[in-house]
């Protein structure tokens, strides 16, 4: 089966290198591509530099996927694996307390796999993720707050059998004078959504990041789907 793929970049990427990038990524080191060509071009320009959105088809007979957004996880799984790769600020003891519970009952062992697909944490889902370790928001919320402005979903290559698989087909260029803007818009969507409706949104019976670690609750909990 073949999969078509982009990069949003600076640059030109004909052969995307095994264990080259940064470390502290979502999903850690890998080579981080989205199924959406618009996407790759808003990520591939910045305020004042143009871009280019990288084409591939990726050949994924045998690989090892995993899918975080698949109904067998929740979103506690996707944050544990975030919880392992990204820095984040925990300022309150409740924070600490809930990064450790999360990382100690719903991680999972994505080592193995091939390529992993994903929300993509960029600022906004940082800071709703934040939010929910610090007891600002419910779980329900967050599992809403991730769908607010369609902020993307990632496919990263994180196996050396993935990136000998991958093929460059070719590039779009991204203009920063549209990409950027349109980049912008979607972010202050997701943002003014989030904080007009979802951060105050409380309902009865939502459930808590100190409810879910006083009830120990473990990932095949129905509640937390």
């Amino acid at each position: 089966m073949l999969k078509k793929l982009y990069h949003g970049s600076s640059r030109i990427i004909e052969k995307p290198v095994f264990g080259y990038g940064k470390p502290y990524n979502d999903y850690g080191l890998g080579f981080y591509c989205t199924e959406s060509l618009e996407m790759a071009k808003e990520w591939g320009v910045g305020r004042e530099c143009s871009g280019y959105a990288n084409c591939y088809e990726l050949d994924c007979s045998g690989l090892k996927i995993l899918n975080l957004n698949e109904e067998r996880y929740c979103i506690l799984n996707w944050l544990a694996v975030l919880l392992r790769n990204r820095e984040f600020d925990v300022p309150s003891g409740l924070a600490l307390e809930a990064r450790e519970y999360i990382l100690r009952n719903f991680s999972i062992d994505y080592g193995s796999s091939d390529a992993i697909i994903g929300y993509r944490a960029d600022d906004s889902y940082f800071s709703f993720a934040q939010d929910f370790l610090n007891g600002t928001i419910s779980i329900r919320q967050l599992n809403r707050a991730m769908h607010l402005g369609k902020l993307g979903e990632q496919f990263v290559l994180k196996s050396r059998s993935a990136f000998e698989r991958i093929r460059f087909t070719g590039y779009e260029i991204a203009e920063s004078a549209e990409w950027y803007a349109r980049k912008m818009r979607r972010d202050r969507t997701a943002r003014r959504e989030y904080f007009n409706v979802e951060r105050n949104g409380r309902r009865k019976g939502d459930i808590y990041i100190l409810q879910i670690m006083d009830e120990e609750m473990m990932p095949d909990d129905p509640r937390l789907r």
